[in-house]
């Protein structure tokens, strides 16, 4: 059957030509003239999910599960991965010996970048870990709302930030909290203006509680 592969559902580094060889995700079915019509899509976040399921046998298998995907289509994504056997590695297998999983799969991507990161049951460990490769000081939660306040190494800011945003986007998206990012310089500073008017506030004979 033929099947349309539109400009939107290509991604930007795609050049294809007439005997190309490539990966499709089927998202959908519509009707056209009474005739069923696959929608077909290299854009769509799914199309990481079936790419590591070919690449990677233990995924396929189910020892290996991906909780969480997050895709910004031929920039850069990043899954998060668990691993129901204690006896397999997950990053492991899905990066593969000499990294031919994971080098297969970008290729297939057009250079797409991966960030694959274990998936953890607490919140503020998931997130640290979502903002990989930057290196992550302390995670805290705002209470009460799915919000957390990050500290990184002052050299560390722009990688964890990403270039326009990018990665503190897609590791909000991964792990569905607001993130919001300090340096250890900035965190120093705020702490010490909140040490400043704590003490003015009881110098005053004034306390939160009292209010």
């Amino acid at each position: 059957t033929e099947v349309p592969l539109f400009k939107s559902d290509q991604l930007p580094t795609d050049d294809l030509k007439v005997n190309d060889m490539v990966k499709v995700y089927v998202s959908g079915v519509s009707a056209a003239d009474r005739r069923p019509v696959l929608k077909i899509s290299r854009t769509h976040r799914d199309l990481i999910k079936r790419l590591f399921e070919l690449e990677v046998p233990e995924i396929y298998q189910g020892v290996v599960e991906i909780k969480a995907i997050s895709r910004e289509a031929g920039q850069r994504s990043k899954i998060a991965v668990i691993s129901n056997d204690e006896n397999v590695d997950a990053l492991g297998s899905c990066i593969g010996p000499q990294r031919s999983r994971i080098t297969s799969i970008c290729n297939e991507l057009g250079g797409e970048k991966i960030d694959i990161i274990l998936w953890s049951e607490d919140p503020l460990e998931y997130i640290s870990k979502a903002l990989s490769p930057a290196k992550v000081l302390k995670v805290s939660a705002l209470e009460g709302e799915k919000v957390a306040r990050v500290v990184v190494p002052d050299d560390k800011l722009s990688l964890a930030i990403g270039r326009e945003g990018q990665n503190v986007r897609l590791a909000h998206r991964l792990c569905g909290w607001k993130i919001d990012i300090k340096s250890e310089s900035q965190a120093r500073e705020l702490e010490e203006k909140r040490e400043e008017i704590l003490w003015l506030m009881r110098s005053l004979d004034f306390s939160p509680e009292s209010s």
